[in-house]
């Protein structure tokens, strides 16, 4: 008798400690969102005020608010005690102890100096600003980021596509030591962290491990160099012809993309026409409709076309996690933009999806950052698919059945010319945080030979690299873009055999098949962060992440 009764007094007290910790960590989590959640407010929309206005005046009020943001998330009183629930390891509720994670993650990445961290945001904010006003000076005139690709996409003449390729690059030489600088602090932070530089940290607090993102990388550079080289020489072939050179004298500015992150031109079909003169703001809709999802809201809340001063690029913007969901584009009527505006609204789908009733404020977000990102790849592909442009676009099904081989030749052309892209910016990046003293200009070009295959221009000793938005302003993001794109691929497997049922790896479209938007609601969006990524990429399509599914549709 004594024994139960001992037994019962422990099972007891430990039921209580637990659920002391549990009230406790509710506590937290409620006085953390009551602080951050308007200040989050404030930030998305002075950022989204700024980005469509190039205002000032916005870019300081989001610098402040996130200033803000850091001090509350920089608190030690409030970390050492997440990090003792933490590690008392008491916490029963699934919900409370997902919130755990991420909460604790957050205050970690800001327990150093609020100094250091507020001259980050700042410079950060000031750096943005300058990508958003920047303009290429091209024959003495201004031009913008759509003019540079119309250029290189439409000019035959040599001497006119590196004239304006430089003229872009010229953004490198104005952001590049602020860049440097940025690279240099956010190194500061992570190594007062324990961690070995910046890269190494943000993937770990994101809840990935850094070497198994390397390993997949080099399975990814494995499985596609053999294709992209042959696809390359395809390329070298073609351009010859029409830039009247010899294949070794082909540059980067002959491959009709800043980047040549986009797929060329290679295959007779001219996707731009079936675009031309449509409203890219219906077809987004209508699609979406056709499949359960409406994004009416977002649309009416949306920025679609150029403006001086604007944001030249395209982003998705949740404002405050319960449904103000906004897209910034400047489309124009080309296969570019109409992909690119199913690829923004597949974010905001995504983010409308997540259930504010069911999910708490810090679970209200993607699985990750790159599960978002599938989302919106899945459906900014369908822009090249015939039987998505003849049920949407009105292409007979003559005209389908034309160009059906080449739109797919086309897309796989793009899905492997991305790859090798995102295994430049990946490497580089890990390697910049590494060492940011080292000769990143030459770095650069070293990586765009080796895994896209450019000559790199003689002589050039320029910070290219700089011109790439993404590493000053979105650091240690883009290797998601990747990891999306082998979810979406999964996903389409899994939709095509088990929800279209259709079993059309190359051209379904889901079109008008509402059980595709209901299939995403359930099993992707509405869950938020209550599981890992993985976790529910296995729940939602019965395996964990792989890229096996990438190569099925097109490396193999």
């Amino acid at each position: 008798m004594k024994k139960i009764t001992l037994l019962i007094a422990a099972t007891t007290l430990l039921w209580s400690c637990s659920n002391k910790d549990e009230m406790k960590l509710q506590e937290i989590i409620t006085q953390t969102e009551q602080a951050v959640h308007p200040l989050m407010n404030e930030s998305n929309l002075a950022s989204w005020n700024g980005t469509i206005t190039g205002d000032s005046k916005e870019f300081d009020k989001y610098a402040s608010a996130n200033m803000k943001i850091t001090q509350i998330y920089s608190n030690r009183e409030v970390f050492a005690k997440l990090k003792s629930i933490k590690e008392r390891g008491k916490i029963k509720d699934s919900l409370l102890n997902r919130q755990l994670t991420v909460l604790y993650n957050q205050f970690l990445g800001n327990q150093t100096d609020t100094a250091l961290l507020n001259s980050i945001i700042k410079k950060t904010a000031a750096l943005e600003q300058k990508y958003a006003a920047f303009r290429a000076n091209y024959n003495g005139k201004e031009i913008s980021d759509n003019d540079v690709e119309n250029i290189l996409k439409s000019s035959n003449n040599s001497k006119e596509l590196e004239k304006v390729w430089m003229a872009h690059k010229e953004i490198g030489n104005v952001v590049a030591a602020d860049v440097i600088d940025l690279i240099k602090l956010r190194n500061i932070v992570a190594k007062s962290l324990g961690f070995d530089n910046y890269h190494t940290m943000s993937l770990q607090l994101s809840g990935q491990d850094p070497e198994q993102i390397s390993a997949l990388f080099d399975e990814l550079d494995s499985l596609t160099k053999g294709s992209f080289a042959q696809l390359k020489n395809e390329m070298d072939s073609s351009f010859a012809k029409r830039y009247n050179v010899k294949k070794d004298e082909l540059m980067p500015w002959h491959y009709q993309d800043r980047f040549f992150q986009e797929a060329p031109q290679l295959y007779p079909v001219d996707l731009d026409k079936y675009y031309k003169g449509k409203s890219l703001e219906d077809l987004t809709k209508n699609f979406y409709s056709s499949i359960g999802l409406d994004i009416s809201g977002i649309l009416a809340n949306s920025d679609l076309y150029e403006k001086p001063l604007k944001n030249q690029h395209a982003y998705c913007i949740d404002i405050n996690g319960e449904k103000d969901v906004r897209v910034l584009c400047n489309i124009k009527d080309n296969e570019k933009w109409m992909g690119t505006m199913l690829h923004e609204f597949g974010h905001g789908v995504y983010a409308l999806g997540h259930d504010s009733e069911t999910n708490p404020y810090f679970l209200r977000n993607s699985a990750h950052t790159f599960t978002t990102e599938a989302v919106a790849m899945i459906f900014g592909r369908l822009s090249r698919n015939p039987e998505w442009m003849k049920l949407n676009a009105g292409i007979s099904e003559e005209e389908k059945t034309k160009i059906a081989e080449d739109c797919y030749k086309s897309l796989r052309l793009q899905q492997l010319v991305f790859s090798r892209w995102t295994q430049v910016v990946y490497r580089f990046e890990k390697a910049m945080y590494e060492n940011p003293d080292q000769d990143l200009n030459k770095l650069w070009w070293d990586m765009v030979e080796k895994y896209q295959m450019l000559k790199r221009p003689a002589n050039r000793n320029s910070p290219d690299w700089a011109s790439k938005i993404h590493l000053a302003l979105y650091p240690c993001y883009y290797h998601n873009y990747q990891l999306g794109e082998l979810f979406a691929s999964q996903m389409h497997y899994y939709i095509v055999n088990n929800v279209t049922k259709s079993g059309d790896l190359k051209f379904d479209s889901y079109t008008g098949n509402k059980e595709v938007g209901r299939w995403m609601n359930e099993k992707v969006f509405s869950t938020g962060m209550r599981y890992e990524w993985n976790d529910m990429i296995e729940k939602a399509t019965g395996e964990k992440l792989t890229a096996k599914y990438f190569a099925k549709q097109f490396v193999d």
